[in-house]
């Protein structure tokens, strides 16, 4: 087994943790910036941490940067946190399952942004296995019975803007990182990866400081005063992360997306078991759709 499916669905199972820990802030203490906030402050120590100690105990030097890594970091931050706050606030339109499911609409979009920034392809195979898993999604855009919303508004609302939209910002994010990382040349790839994240985090978390402190007065010390719960959503964080960082390292972040979507099958038992919410027989459709296409993805590819 190639090294980077095993840690995609690490860093999928990581980071449908820090989602459920991000759900509960929302829903009972923060704001949506609050929310996602607290996941890059809690993260960016722990990150600087694990960095400085593979360059210590590894005996490594630091990674040389220029402007092609700083371009691509940033717009991959900036991307991730827009498309993070999308996800938190679509949690308050449909159920946790169907939330992260919408969130997959990226995998088609990260094989195209890849392709116009990086000139990466994928096979066939993998194609179809991406389409498959779009027509899971788009079996989901329906809203929940009683809604009041029909016609076309059936398919146009909210709750699938917030989804796409996300997945839009989530694509351009992914093929950032993987473009940094590479623009760091042919060094040790968990060396690659862990530089690029810490200086990502590190970013990431003072400009949703200064965002905060500007439109969202107090708000920091909401974050700060929920340091318990904030600290899982950092270390859960920084787990997903890192396993998203090294797997867009080692593979074509179309493929890595594609294959990430097994996180639905760890939501689905969350919304079931964890949150006690209710799935339609749609989505229940979509969401073997999904399976089917990951397991396409890692036959066909």
């Amino acid at each position: 087994m190639e090294l980077w499916i095993p840690i995609t669905i690490g860093a999928a199972l990581a980071q449908n943790f820090r989602f459920m820990l991000q759900k509960h802030l929302k829903a009972t203490r923060l704001s949506t910036g609050g929310a996602t906030f607290a996941r890059f402050l809690y993260s960016a120590p722990l990150v600087a941490v694990l960095l400085w100690g593979y360059v210590s105990l590894g005996d490594h030097s630091l990674p040389q940067t220029s402007g092609r890594f700083w371009i691509f970091a940033l717009i991959g931050a900036l991307s991730q946190i827009l498309a993070t706050m999308c996800v938190v606030a679509l949690f308050s339109e449909r159920n946790f399952a169907v939330g992260i499911t919408f969130k997959k609409t990226e995998v088609l979009q990260t094989a195209m942004v890849g392709f116009l920034v990086l000139g990466e392809t994928i096979s066939t195979g993998a194609l179809l296995a991406m389409v498959v898993g779009f027509v899971a999604v788009v079996l989901l855009s329906d809203p929940p019975k009683g809604s009041g919303v029909s016609g076309i508004g059936r398919f146009f609302n909210r709750a699938s803007g917030l989804g796409v939209l996300s997945g839009i910002l989530f694509a351009f994010s992914a093929v950032g990182y993987r473009g940094a990382s590479l623009s760091l040349g042919d060094l040790d790839f968990f060396l690659r990866s862990c530089f690029t994240l810490s200086c990502v985090t590190a970013s990431q978390t003072v400009a949703m400081a200064l965002w905060l402190s500007w439109r969202e007065k107090g708000e920091i010390g909401k974050v700060l005063r929920n340091w318990r719960i904030g600290t899982l959503v950092g270390v859960t964080s920084m787990l997903g992360s890192l396993g998203w960082f090294t797997a867009f390292t080692l593979q074509n972040a179309a493929y890595v997306k594609a294959l990430g979507q097994v996180e639905l099958i760890f939501s689905f038992l969350a919304t079931v078991f964890i949150f006690k919410e209710k799935t339609t027989g749609r989505e229940i459709l979509a969401m073997v759709l999904l399976c089917l296409s990951i397991l396409l993805l890692i036959l066909l590819k």
